[in-house]
């Protein structure tokens, strides 16, 4: 920041100076106000072109500032954009996987054992049937056991085998919310870049408001060197009035002087002439004086 003004540097023009001064301190005075005024007026120009300087800063600032801002409206459009896709696709995988729940549970896949499951029962079935010694009731009842586990692994086949339709479904609602999943990626990704902008964007205006605060600071030292440039400049004219005035007084001066002069050597000349018409003899002064005056 530029130093305050040295006061004790400054001229001090009172009405008494202007009143009172010979002709030689005015002219030493108006010399010393000329020289500090245009000391003052560098210092103000100099200032000046800092304020400048650093008000072009502010503006690059500000210019830098809405470009990120652009940037990052820009960005927040296309996460909105990629929201509105997630969402929609979200909610068409809802309503596919919602279908293959409701084909599910027409077919009550979701409620009872698998087909391996069937099929290892009714093999430790058959296993007991031809390993152990039973009675002709309790053989009975096994190989009815065995024939209803088998009739209940043939209708779960069966209706396994009516499912293709339904892993179809299912496919294409994972796909669906895969392809929701990268929007929501694209959608965390462009967030992200668009915080990032914001984040430069407040930088950059804090930046701008911290140098435009240094160019006011400028702007003031500049205006407090200018104004007392003005006024040793309103003093110097003062004084360049006054000697005016001085010299005009002087000339005035001197005219009354060489007329007064002119009056004294036309009466002298007349005395001289009276002398000569009296008959008088005359000496080569008193001729130069009536040849001057023109009476000879």
């Amino acid at each position: 920041m530029a130093e305050t003004i040295d006061e004790s540097k400054n001229v001090e023009l009172t009405d008494d100076d202007l009143e009172n001064k010979s002709k030689g301190g005015l002219i030493k005075m108006a010399g010393m106000l000329r020289d500090r005024r245009n000391e003052l007026n560098q210092m103000a120009s100099e200032r000046a072109s800092k304020r400048d300087e650093l008000n072009a800063k502010t503006r690059e600032k500000v210019d830098e500032a809405q470009q990120h801002r652009e940037k990052r409206d820009e960005l927040n459009e296309q996460v909105q954009e990629h929201k509105n896709q997630r969402n929609e696709l979200n909610a068409k995988a809802n309503e596919l996987f919602s279908q293959v729940d409701d084909a599910k549970s027409d077919l009550d896949l979701d409620d009872g054992k698998s087909l391996d499951e069937l099929k290892e029962e009714i093999e430790q079935l058959e296993f007991r049937q031809q390993t152990e010694v039973l009675s002709t009731e309790d053989e009975r009842e096994l190989i009815e056991k065995i024939e209803t586990k088998r009739d209940q692994y043939q209708e779960r086949k069966s209706k396994l085998d009516d499912t293709d339709g339904i892993e179809d479904l299912k496919s294409e609602a994972q796909e669906v919310r895969a392809e929701a999943s990268k929007h929501h990626q694209k959608v965390t990704e462009l967030a992200d870049e668009a915080q990032e902008h914001h984040n430069q964007m407040i930088e950059a205006y804090r930046e701008a408001d911290d140098i435009r605060d240094d160019a006011d600071e400028w702007h003031e030292k500049f205006v407090d060197a200018q104004e007392a440039a003005d006024r040793h400049h309103e003093d110097f004219v003062r004084v360049q009035k006054r000697l005016r005035e001085m010299d005009k007084a002087e000339e005035e001066e001197r005219k009354d002087e060489r007329a007064a002069k002119r009056e004294e050597a036309k009466e002298e000349a007349e005395e001289i002439y009276q002398k000569f018409k009296e008959g008088e003899t005359l000496d080569t002064e008193d001729l130069m004086k009536l040849q001057k005056s023109g009476l000879l």
